[in-house]
């Protein structure tokens, strides 16, 4: 089987989860791809779950033990035969019309990697936030305060020798390997944006535990290797604490950024502390308001009916 677009999934132990983000992934329109599923390690019948589906345009790859989601994912790109590469992860979903608005993105720009707008939503695949992305320049000029790529790895597709070149994922880093991987993407161009929520980041109970000793292990070695902020993975773990509601936990992260000297994280740590719902405290959306929630509702919908 040719394919333009090899879309790489690694999963591990999220049967359920995964059979409703290969729904949005084979509904693509309009495209030429084939599915790459790296099983790294599953113990709950995920591959009898795929071989059901009897859908040649997937591939299953598997490991009798867990080679970590960073591994898994390089693995799936060496496999793969796109000349594209789609990065998904196991608990998100795609608009049926992502791959075919980036590729057309990528054609008239001439960029060898592309992103969209997104949306968050919950378990059930209900909206509860969702911002217009970032202008390319605009994540460029941030990427080494912070990663302001939307939905993360889940969004990106990148010609797939322009990733082997730039050396793919590096295997150390479990947490924040994408962003490490967009700083080496950088030097070679900005990326096309297509800004329409085309892809929806899933909260769950099934997410990993925050492991702040880990996260903050991994943002010094990107801070080392690429002179970026390590205040900004403090300020990531400290709002994911806070969405848990572990309010203690994200003070204690602002507390410590502030105290290696980002000071806005102490108002940000006062907030926390004094606000009674700090939760609601929330950005405003950059300009797609209602209207921006309502164009992802259209495809998401369907998806929650299956």
């Amino acid at each position: 089987m040719t394919a333009t677009i090899s879309i790489v999934i690694p999963t591990h132990n999220r049967r359920e989860l995964l059979l409703r983000t290969l729904a949005s992934a084979l509904a693509q329109e309009a495209i030429d791809f084939e599915v790459v599923v790296i099983d790294d390690g599953s113990t709950d019948g995920t591959a009898e779950a795929i071989r059901v589906l009897n859908d040649r345009r997937i591939r299953v790859l598997r490991n009798e033990r867990s080679v970590g989601v960073a591994a898994a994912r390089n693995m799936g790109v060496e496999a793969a035969r796109g000349a594209w590469i789609a990065l998904l992860d196991d608990d998100d979903l795609w608009s049926p019309q992502k791959l075919q608005q980036q590729l057309g993105a990528a054609k008239a720009t001439g960029s060898g990697w592309v992103y969209a707008g997104s949306v968050e939503v919950d378990q059930h695949g209900v909206i509860f936030s969702g911002d217009p992305p970032p202008s390319p320049k605009k994540l460029l000029a941030s990427l080494l305060d912070k990663n302001l790529m939307p939905a993360g790895s889940s969004n990106v597709i990148i010609r797939a020798d322009l990733f082997r070149d730039v050396g793919g994922f590096d295997v150390r880093l479990r947490l924040i390997a994408d962003w490490d991987l967009w700083l080496r993407l950088a030097p070679t161009g900005p990326p096309a944006c297509v800004p329409q929520p085309l892809v929806a980041y899933r909260f769950h109970f099934g997410q990993s535990t925050l492991d702040s000793y880990s996260m903050i292990a991994e943002g010094r070695i990107v801070a080392e290797r690429h002179g970026a902020n390590l205040n900004s993975v403090r300020r990531w773990l400290a709002w994911s604490y806070l969405r848990r509601g572990e309010r203690f936990s994200a003070l204690r992260e602002y507390a410590r950024a502030g105290f290696d000297g980002d000071l806005s994280s102490f108002g940000r740590a006062a907030v926390v502390a004094l606000h009674p719902r700090p939760m609601t405290v929330r950005r405003r959306f950059r300009g797609g308001g209602l209207e921006w929630q309502r164009s992802a509702e259209s495809w998401l919908r369907p998806l929650r009916d299956k």
